[in-house]
């Protein structure tokens, strides 16, 4: 069977900047910064984010190019005979089903609160009943479970017409339409009376606040958010890897995916630290942030509802934008695995995703009695846990390992196929870096967010 293709370079890199751009970016970056001392933090986001994402991006897209399958299949096509590296293949496949078992809901979120405030649910409501809004929210199994479907039965309505006509067309829209809102409302934040205080906490480095909360801390901080927020170690680049032709070399590529998603990250911060510096918010509110802070900050904002729903707008599109592009992972994978077509990929998966959905959407009421990793935890946090301090991690160490190996798919094929085409290049004297110092830096994030979750807190 054919491959499909993608129609544009624009569009494979607007796709795997989608993949990227997530609820990472837009809600947990900010936070992270408001947590960890503000412009320090910043500054080793963006070293580990070049010294530590570029290259395994490099290395998933190469994968996937070569191989020209999907995660799943990927390994066979590339390993030697009677390895077994293949076995990854089905961890990174189940990887991407764990990922969307919670960032449905989570979308759905999104939408819920878009449509709240465009129609001005929250007007009037004190700091406490915004604050209340969010717990109602969850406690009602009926508008968790409605929103969670909405969000699955778009996404797989949308890339039931294909690569070209589903996927492309409609992240490309709204990828452009989410980076126009952005700078609206960055620029409307730098009209804000604490501007000034907020813009100088987010981008000046300050040494002091870096002490308060510990330098390892804030190192360890920094590694693990430019680790994560790219998305790498499920094959989720690998898949977009797989549509693309062979004019451009693919560092350069991973470059310009970084790029767009560093720009995501940080006009964030452009956007919620000046509001918070002018409404008196605590910038390290936590996930809270973004749910009751800024709703809050909207209610005492001229025109507040419009630049409420905008922000909600995109912060849909930017949790859509992954769930597409999750999604097309998930159908790549079961189209090569049972050779269905893309229609009953969809069919078949929209209803899985449905039940494998529901035990995080009701783990917040009807469930909410369970407690999976014991204390106030729920399924939300099971399931990220699974896949963020264990599967992205492993599965990034071993794409690493697979291409600096002998025994894997090794150096100088990853090589030319990461060369092919115009653009920058990897260079052989990076190949002590990618085996001997990537795999360390990979394996520190997995140990270090092991133990820190688990450490007794406070």
């Amino acid at each position: 069977m054919q491959r499909e293709r993608l129609g544009s370079r624009l569009g494979f890199i607007l796709l795997s900047a989608g993949c990227a751009i997530g609820i990472g970016n837009v809600w947990k970056f900010p936070y992270m910064v408001g947590q960890n001392g503000g412009g320090a933090f910043v500054l080793l986001y963006l070293f580990f984010l070049i010294v530590l994402g570029i290259p395994v991006m490099t290395i998933e897209f190469s994968l996937g190019r070569a191989s020209q399958k999907s995660p799943v299949r990927l390994y066979q096509q590339l390993e030697p005979k009677g390895s077994k590296w293949h076995y990854h293949g089905y961890v990174a496949m189940a990887g991407n089903y764990l990922l969307m078992m919670f960032y449905t809901s989570v979308a759905g979120w999104m939408i819920q609160y878009f449509l709240s405030l465009a129609s001005g649910k929250f007007e009037g409501m004190s700091s406490e009943q915004v604050g209340e809004a969010f717990g109602a929210v969850c406690a009602n199994p009926a508008t968790m479970v409605g929103f969670m479907a909405l969000v699955v039965v778009l996404g797989f309505f949308v890339c039931s017409f294909g690569l070209q006509k589903g996927l492309e067309r409609v992240t490309k829209y709204m990828m452009i339409a989410l980076l126009v809102i952005m700078v609206v409302l960055a620029v409307n934040s730098f009209t804000m009376d604490g501007a000034k205080e907020g813009l100088s906490f987010y981008l000046k480095p300050d040494l002091g606040k870096m002490q308060e909360v510990g330098i390892l801390n804030v190192v360890v901080g920094a590694m693990t958010q430019a680790f994560f927020t790219l998305s790498l170690g499920i094959g989720a680049m690998a898949i977009f890897g797989s549509y693309i032709g062979k004019e451009r070399s693919l560092m350069g590529e991973s470059v310009n995916v970084a790029i767009l998603d560093t720009f995501v990250a940080l006009v964030s911060g452009l956007i919620i630290f000046p509001a918070c510096f002018t409404y008196n918010v605590e910038v390290g509110a936590g996930p809270s942030l973004i749910f009751v802070t800024l709703p809050n900050v909207f209610n005492h904002m001229p025109m507040g509802n419009l630049w409420g729903a905008l922000f909600f707008v995109f912060m849909t599109f930017a949790a859509l934008s992954t769930v597409l592009a999750v999604f097309e992972n998930i159908l790549s994978c079961c189209m090569d695995l049972f050779h269905w077509t893309r229609k009953k990929a969809c069919v078949v998966n929209g209803v899985l995703m449905l039940i494998l959905s529901l035990p995080c959407a009701l783990g917040f009421n009807v469930l909410s009695g369970i407690h999976p990793l014991g204390g106030s935890t729920n399924f939300l946090d099971l399931e990220d846990f699974l896949v963020s301090n264990l599967i992205l991690p492993v599965g990034s160490f071993l794409f690493v390992l697979f291409v600096v190996s002998k025994r894997g798919w090794g150096w100088k094929n990853f090589m030319a196929e990461a060369n092919e085409g115009c653009g920058m290049k990897v260079k052989n004297w990076m190949r002590g870096y990618f085996t001997y110092v990537l795999p360390v830096i990979i394996l520190a994030i997995l140990i270090i967010g092991l133990i820190t979750y688990f450490m007794p807190k406070g």
